[in-house]
């Protein structure tokens, strides 16, 4: 299933967004995983906000933590102030569709333009620790229980900066093809000389 996306700070939300949102993540993270715990924070006000639309309507959702409002820290990368993905759901009606993907891959991509070639790191729950890894983040540390849930620090590692070989100008291109050409000339002119001198020794 081909999504929609949106990226809104806390403040571009409509108040029929914020709704929507809240309903989600209060049906996956409280209902259906049986687990009372305070899913609104103060994190919400300085996330951006990225939702998966279909028809309009929300199908999937996450949020993305600014590195300066990230209090977590990599063991791998431990100098790093890097951002955050969390509250990551799709509703049920729409698992198995490929939406979780879509959506990670459009935060992991949004968060890259906006912060740079940073580690990203999250509290993944360890049941999905294989997709999470499918996506290029590795593992750290024990796993730790977050509101009686299995988690696991995740960080996918910052992106490496790729040498570009440069091009030789079209100038010594030539240069280099006249060279050649030059060097074969002159190989068989020493040729024919060595068989010019054994023509005329016989």
């Amino acid at each position: 299933m081909t999504c929609e996306f949106s990226v809104k700070t806390f403040d571009e939300l409509t108040s029929v967004d914020l709704y929507h949102i809240l309903k989600a993540r209060s049906q996956v993270f409280v209902v259906e995983q049986n687990c009372a715990y305070q899913d609104m924070d103060e994190v919400d006000f300085d996330c951006l906000h990225l939702i998966a639309h279909q028809n309009e309507a929300l199908v999937g959702y996450c949020r993305i933590i600014g590195p300066e409002f990230n209090p977590k820290k990599s063991l791998e990368y431990p100098s790093y102030s890097m951002p955050a993905i969390g509250r990551v759901l799709v509703l049920s009606a729409h698992r198995g569709e490929g939406v979780a993907r879509q959506l990670m891959t459009h935060a992991i991509k949004h968060s890259r333009k906006k912060y740079g070639k940073k580690p990203i790191i999250i509290s993944a729950q360890t049941y999905l620790l294989d997709f999470y890894q499918s996506l290029g983040f590795v593992p750290e540390g024990a796993y730790y229980l977050e509101d009686n849930i299995e988690h696991v620090t995740m960080v996918l590692p910052p992106l490496k900066k790729t040498k570009v070989r440069r091009k030789k100008p079209a100038e010594s291109q030539g240069a280099s093809v006249v060279t050649q050409i030059l060097s074969v000339l002159l190989l068989l002119l020493s040729l024919m000389f060595v068989a010019g001198l054994i023509y005329l020794m016989t």
